[in-house]
């Protein structure tokens, strides 16, 4: 009965040891990522590096811990641990390390990886041993499950899960940055007491151990650890790159950054019980669908709903992340090998996030990660087996005669096909692809051709009749088209700018081009322009926060001086460099621009230095939420000339921004209006590049801004937060209260 006692606290110790330290882990990369996400213009690139630093600060821990465990006696093993774990401590509280200011305009994403590790690091590392160490050391005790002590890495990723779900429920809307990192330091304070009690029972342990042991079991062989780096490699840039994807049109923010890393975790809290929740045999059965559907999304016009995009991609990678981690847990070694085990799981991981999240943006100039890393999902599944034999090559043969037979038509003749002709192609090969796997069970290689195939056509023949290039820079991909007339710059998916080809090949006699897009004559940026000069009565000084295609300086007169904050060394190559937009050259061409994030360097300008401030740097639909902070606004507000105003353009398909913006104005004792809609809508005309928008204007007071002010019919309605909302703040941002009100509206 002792006995039963003590095995029971023992087991109860450990459970508590992992879920602690996995909690503390996982908190942290949501919290500290958002405490950088200002220094690069709140970009998404900015999570999808963190987790490269997250991985291989995953794979370095893991690695301590394989080699402390193998080359250590208990006592000293414990010991070394213990003193890293303290050293730690001299880290806290958590916090962006001195000496790192704004980001190098160059080299971003390995500036960011430094920020990272000189700031957190050494806590970080010491967290990611735990895992393993902790296994080892369990399994290393007396106690019946010893032998299999993988149930404490379940229950390490639930740790992991909940922390994740909680912190953009519930830690973000409730509490301060400055709070939670407080208490992310206590927390660790007391992960220490508990390391140290696994530590004793450890070394205790040890002593008690028969002194003749078991013999041992043969080791991993390379194909084990190239299959485990492989299983692991492939998910773990999936969730790179889906989280990237989700985020491009939303934010980066953590609410999209924890969701797919929770579903992530719940793979392998799923996999790794002694009998999975969900069984593996289910899994492989339902994977076709889940992969070919989410295939189908991101090639066929078959759903347009955000939220409906987004659950089916995180739906399939769910799933797929199951399939690869089922087929690790069922590949896994003994106990006596769970660190090695770990290593290279662990190893692929760095090498799957590295791939995604650092090296196709140097290789490709589009997305073209996602879609590989769904065919290299596709051969995860059971059956392909190396070296190849005379079947691989023989599907392999046909794939390739298939592609090049599809491909000829646009590589050849560069043929156009009918939008019909080629949803009916690429349906029929997605159909074709279930129906293999399905009835010719265990036949990944064709399953994934078949996939890449569909993905090839897709690339070939997507322009229709448009010409299209691809830019790609830290902070996204940058497309420009040219079809109908218009020369497009697009972000992700939105329009940043247009421009008509008759403007674009004018001579420098003929007139300047005519603003277009959200800056026409009729828009409501211009009218605030306007507004705003006719108020002053004088030449206007202007900050112009996103360069784009350059459209909105058309609006310059004689002794006007304005000066662009842009971030993007893409942006200011298309538009100021290779002038494939015309505007900035022939309507201002010495208009200066400043390089780095707006925020940063507007903070550097004099104050009072600027009579209007108009704020457009949006990536895609990406709100780069250090932009609407209230220390944002008294920033604005502190380089405002008297009687000048801030434009802040908050169009969004899925947020209600307006109120933000209202709320951090009278956070400042500033005034907010906003425009009404239906005096755009009489001027938007879709096929002339002329669209609406919803632009919140800011001054100290209602004359200010002219006769926009006041309460005739020229004025704009004055924008109040609702009672009860929080305004937000460097520490303080709510994004799921922004989509709830648009979802209402």
């Amino acid at each position: 009965m002792q006995a039963a006692s003590r095995h029971a606290l023992v087991r109860v110790l450990f459970i508590a040891t992992v879920f602690v330290s996995a909690a503390l882990l996982f908190a942290v990369q949501p919290m500290f990522t958002k405490m950088v996400l200002p220094r690069l213009g709140g970009a998404p690139a900015v999570w999808s590096v963190a987790m490269v630093f997250f991985q291989t600060a995953l794979l370095a821990g893991y690695a301590y811990a394989h080699g402390l465990t193998r080359l250590t006696t208990p006592r000293i093993g414990a010991a070394i641990h213990l003193a890293v774990m303290i050293a730690a401590v001299f880290a806290l509280p958590l916090a962006i390390a001195p000496g790192w200011g704004g980001a190098p305009q160059r080299g971003e994403a390995v500036w960011l990886i430094g920020l990272f590790a000189a700031s957190i690091g050494l806590p970080f590392f010491a967290l990611a041993a735990n895992g393993p160490l902790l296994q080892a050391w369990f399994a290393r005790t007396d106690h019946p499950l010893a032998a299999n002590p993988y149930f404490l890495y379940a229950a390490s990723n639930v740790g992991s899960f909940l922390a994740l779900i909680a912190y953009p429920f519930a830690v973000e809307p409730l509490t301060r940055l400055s709070d939670q990192s407080r208490a992310w330091s206590v927390v660790f304070g007391v992960l220490i007491v508990l390391i140290a009690a696994c530590g004793v029972v450890f070394v205790l342990a040890a002593r008690r151990r028969p002194a003749e042991p078991a013999p041992p079991a043969a080791p991993p062989s390379a194909r084990n650890a190239i299959a485990w780096m492989g299983l692991a490699a492939v998910p773990a840039g999936l969730l790179v790159s889906v989280t990237a994807h989700i985020s491009t049109d939303i934010g980066a923010v953590p609410l999209l950054w924890v969701v797919p890393l929770a579903l992530y975790l719940a793979t392998f809290v799923i996999v790794f019980q002694s009998r999975p929740i969900i069984p593996h045999w289910l899994v492989l059965l339902v994977e076709p669908f889940f992969l070919v559907g989410l295939v189908a999304v991101l090639i066929l016009p078959v759903a347009r709903n955000i939220l409906l995009l987004i659950a089916i991609n995180l739906a399939a990678f769910f799933v797929i992340a199951l399939t690869c981690h089922g087929e690790l847990a069922r590949r896994r070694p003994p106990a006596e090998h769970l660190t090695a085990f770990y290593l290279w799981m662990a190893a692929g991981g760095m090498i799957g996030g590295l791939c995604a999240a650092l090296i196709a943006p140097l290789v490709f100039n589009w997305i073209a990660e996602y879609p590989l890393l769904l065919v290299l999902a596709a051969l995860c599944r059971p059956g392909l087996t190396f070296p190849l034999g005379r079947r691989e090559w023989t599907l392999i043969a046909c794939a390739a005669a298939l592609a090049l037979y599809l491909a000829t038509p646009a590589l050849g003749f560069s043929f156009d096909v009918e939008e019909r002709t080629f949803q009916i192609v690429v349906g029929g090969l997605l159909l074709l692809a279930i129906a293999i796997e399905l009835f010719a069970w265990q036949a990944p290689l064709a399953f994934a051709a078949l996939i890449a195939i569909s993905f090839m056509l897709s690339r070939l023949y997507e322009t229709g009749n448009e010409r299209r290039e691809s830019v790609r820079s830290f902070f996204g991909v940058l497309k420009i088209t040219q079809g109908s007339g218009y020369r497009v710059l697009l972000h992700g998916t939105t329009i940043h700018g247009a421009e008509r080809v008759a403007d674009i090949m004018a001579g420098p006699d003929d007139p300047k081009p005519e603003p277009i897009t959200y800056y026409h004559a009729n828009s409501a940026l211009t009218r605030a322009l306007e507004a705003a000069r006719a108020r002053k009565g004088e030449p206007m000084r202007v900050a112009v926060v996103g360069l784009g295609t350059g459209t909105f300086v058309c609006w310059a007169e004689p002794g006007d001086s304005w000066r662009i904050y842009e971030i993007d060394p893409a942006v200011v190559r298309i538009t100021a460099e290779q002038q494939r937009f015309t505007f900035l050259a022939r309507c201002a061409p010495q208009t200066p621009i400043v390089m780095g994030d707006a925020r940063l360097k507007l903070a550097e300008a004099p104050d009072g230095a600027y009579d209007f401030i108009m704020v457009d740097a949006f990536s895609s639909d990406t709100i780069p939420v250090h932009l609407l902070t209230r220390e944002a606004m008294q920033v604005y507000a502190a380089k405002l000339a008297p009687h000048g105003v801030v434009a802040m353009h908050v169009s969004n398909r899925h947020l209600e921004l307006a109120s933000v913006v209202a709320g951090i104005a009278q956070a400042n004792g500033l005034v907010a209006r906003t425009n009404p809609g239906t005096a755009d809508d009489e001027h938007e005309d879709d096929a002339d590049y002329k669209f609406t928008s919803t632009i919140v204007i800011v001054a100290r007071a209602d004359e200010d801004f002219g006769v926009l002010g006041g309460t005739d019919d020229f004025a704009w309605p004055v924008e109040k937060a609702p009672p009860g909302q929080r305004i937000w703040t460097d520490d303080y941002s709510n994004i799921i209260g922004a989509i709830v009100r648009h979802m209402r509206d």
